[in-house]
């Protein structure tokens, strides 16, 4: 009733708005995650074999992230500069992985399956720009510094909530988008105070183009896809809800963006004129999240799937062999 009755005033509307898509994008993604444990936890219970559930109720420690030898639940990935070498967050690894060339894998980081500690609940990860990476991770409400040799800093004293994309500035100034506070923040590139660049309802994904323009999936009832300017001026890119499940955004050199899309199993593609069209869609796709470049090449983390995948200029995808 006392929806109908704010629907009934269009002033209130506008200033609801936000706040429905906010509340509406946080339903979603705690029922996109429990559809996921419920799936997890059937095929546990019809595989006997599976080594992952056996070590979990024998060594409440944390033996998992030690002994898998494959992606287990993969939300984002980051390229390194050689384009060869990437870097996997995994939720219920939980923790980093390490891909080498040769599609070996590695825990960088080993994270404890204890709430609140460091990077148990990995979301989004992307280079620092100086070999580094950052790590968003909402169970500590924090962003993270990880070094190659799997040392992990604190950078915001806890001052982000729900961390879904991340992305550097030329000057190395750090952009989180904050799913729970509707908020994008600037971090300085040493770590400090989150300043508030910009409000967007449940923004997600993100990166910088050319130009230095950040682009930012959302959640929200319309404009989904948007370019922020480096003054904070926004501007709307797909102006209609056209996207289901918006995860994250990855855009090429001539200007041409890409949007995974979890509910829609789709990679879209976003011409200049903000027209987006499904560009690669279906099976193998279960649920594309993470995106990012390897040289001409568009990498997309399916978390379901477990797997990575590479698509070509010519949308031609591929399955990346990682792990055993």
């Amino acid at each position: 009733m006392h929806i109908m009755h704010i629907m009934n005033r269009p002033g209130r509307l506008a200033v609801c708005l936000p706040f429905l898509a906010t509340a509406l994008g946080l339903i979603a993604f705690a029922s996109a995650s429990a559809q996921d444990d419920a799936k997890t936890a059937k095929t546990n219970k019809t595989n006997k074999t599976n080594k992952t559930n056996k070590t979990n109720k024998t060594n409440k420690t944390n033996k998992t992230n030690k002994t898998a030898t494959s992606l287990v639940y993969p939300l984002d990935v980051s390229v390194a500069a050689d384009a060869k070498t990437l870097f996997l967050v995994d939720r219920k690894l939980p923790g980093l992985w390490k891909a080498a060339a040769d599609g070996s894998l590695t825990v960088l980081y080993p994270a404890s399956k204890k709430f609140r500690t460091p990077l148990n609940a990995v979301r989004c990860i992307t280079g620092d720009g100086k070999g580094g990476l950052l790590v968003g991770d909402s169970g500590t409400r924090e962003v993270y510094r990880v070094t190659l040799d799997g040392k992990a800093t604190p950078l915001t004293k806890g001052g982000i909530g729900i961390a879904m994309g991340i992305a550097v500035a030329k000057d190395g100034t750090i952009f989180v988008s904050d799913l729970e506070l509707q908020r994008i923040w600037s971090v300085p590139a040493a770590g400090g105070t989150p300043k508030q660049f910009a409000v967007l309802p449940a923004p997600r994904g993100m990166t910088f183009d050319k130009n230095g323009q950040l682009w930012v999936v959302s959640g929200g009832p319309r404009n989904q896809l948007v370019k922020i300017a480096p003054d904070g001026k926004i501007s709307p890119v797909v102006k209609d809800r056209t996207f289901i499940y918006p995860n994250d955004v990855a855009v090429a050199a001539d200007g041409t963006a890409y949007v995974s899309d979890g509910y829609a199993d789709c990679i879209w593609k976003v011409a200049a004129d903000g027209k987006a069209t499904k560009w690669v869609m279906g099976k193998p796709l279960d649920n594309p999240v993470g995106l990012d470049w390897q040289g001409n090449n568009l990498l997309v983390v399916d978390s379901r799937a477990k797997q990575l995948f590479s698509i070509t200029p010519d949308a031609k995808l591929t399955a990346v062999k990682l792990g055993k």
